[in-house]
């Protein structure tokens, strides 16, 4: 059962009711991420999320980690390009332990210098976790080839630069600018009580009093460009993709059934043309990804060098080639697909809360799996064919490839 609340300080609470079983989660969302940082303080919105946790005015980083240990649950958080997300999941007994938790690292950090300088040097081992993973790695540099150096483009960790240059203040006028209540979503899923919960947090989050002002952005320019980045490695990543559609567009639902004929599933036309039949890549997928005011559809493979221009080219065949040939068939089956994929998902209490905090974020309202469902079933094969056509021939194509190839081999594509 969902309800949706209100704190006595604005905050809204959306909450989902799993009466069978027996852990609850509950996270604080702020609407910050990468996307809002300027290009010199890259990576602050994921640096700031990890300083949360290293340390409160009753708490040391080791206390922390006893605490949420001692109550066998989970502790933790995450940063995208338009979120940070905090959370905790214990089991239901330990709700109001589990908030008392949360609430004091969301609110009571002190980001002590000598953890700060500490955990400059954990997130620049992770950036280069992620340069060592080519796979990881393609995202980024794909995302900068579609929307430049600046907001979308700029990577979630940061650059190592960037990192070395952040200071304590730089940490707090970032949570006083948007750490405030206009900005920020709580939201909770499991077994609970919905009035003890929004007791419980208008006593350890009522005392949030500080405004905020949500950003207000134009909405980024889609790149149409080749980018080619030699390096030697034993495979080559390929990303290719067109501009494709923000978070609360009415045509969300038949993106999603294209991104699963396409690309998103092992039935899907470039897993078995690509791989399955050709055998020319181990991996390969199609994924949306989709932001307030913009959007991107796109398809990821790693292969051979020998065969990267081959299979850029069958991509673009592919998807050049779905107004014609997309079949009433392929629609049944990405139906039933995305509305297995949608119960199976909802089966976990971590699942459900993120679902019910960005349809807060995004659409400001809730969506049942029942309103999900139908949405999935209204969909025409002349809705599918008309929305390829608009996506992939409105002449916005752009590629990124990274691995042991030339420039040139990849002119005159698209």
């Amino acid at each position: 059962m969902f309800t949706k609340r209100h704190l006595d300080n604005g905050i809204p609470v959306v909450m989902e009711q799993l009466k069978n079983f027996r852990s609850v989660i509950l996270g604080v969302w702020v609407k910050v991420g990468s996307r809002n940082e300027i290009p010199e303080k890259s990576g602050i919105s994921h640096f700031l999320e990890h300083m949360f946790f290293k340390g409160t005015k009753k708490r040391t980083p080791t206390d922390i980690s006893i605490d949420i240990d001692s109550l066998g649950g989970d502790l933790n958080a995450f940063t995208s390009r338009e979120s940070t997300a905090f959370y905790v999941k214990v089991l239901d007994e330990y709700i109001d332990k589990g908030i008392e938790l949360l609430s004091d690292i969301f609110l009571h950090s002190t980001f002590a210098e000598e953890e700060l300088e500490k955990e400059k040097g954990v997130i620049k081992e992770e950036i280069k976790l992620v340069e060592d993973t080519p796979d990881d790695y393609i995202h980024d540099l794909f995302s900068k080839t579609v929307w430049g150096d600046v907001g979308l483009g700029q990577p979630v960790l940061g650059r190592r630069d960037t990192i070395k240059a952040i200071t304590r203040d730089d940490l707090i006028n970032h949570v006083r600018k948007y750490y405030g209540t206009t900005d920020t979503v709580v939201a909770c899923a499991g077994n609970f009580e919905p009035d003890r919960v929004v007791n419980l947090l208008n006593h350890h989050l009522g005392g949030l009093r500080r405004g905020s002002e949500p950003e207000m952005f134009s909405p980024p320019a889609f790149k149409s460009e080749i980018a080619v980045y030699p390096k030697d490695l034993s495979e080559t990543h390929i990303c290719f993709g067109v501009e494709g559609l923000p978070y609360a567009s009415e045509q969300r639902y038949i993106l999603a059934i294209l991104n699963s004929i396409v690309g998103s599933s092992v039935s899907s036309r470039l897993f078995q043309e690509i791989r399955e039949k050709k055998g020319y890549a181990y991996s390969i997928y199609s994924f949306a990804s989709s932001y307030k005011d913009a959007g991107l559809w796109a398809v990821y493979a790693g292969t051979g060098r020998k065969r990267a221009v081959t299979v850029t080219e069958l991509i673009v065949k592919e998807m050049k080639g779905l107004y014609e040939t997309v079949s009433d068939v392929e629609l049944r089956r990405a139906k039933d697909q995305l509305k297995g994929n949608l119960v199976l998902g909802l089966e976990s209490t971590s699942s459900r809360m993120q679902s019910i905090a960005r349809q807060e974020m995004y659409y400001g309202r809730y969506f049942s799996q029942k309103e999900i469902m139908k949405e999935i079933e209204s969909v025409t094969l002349r809705q599918v064919k008309d929305l390829s056509c608009r996506l992939i021939n409105q002449g916005r194509m752009s590629l990124t490839v990274f691995g042991r190839v030339k420039g040139e081999d990849f002119k005159g594509l698209f």
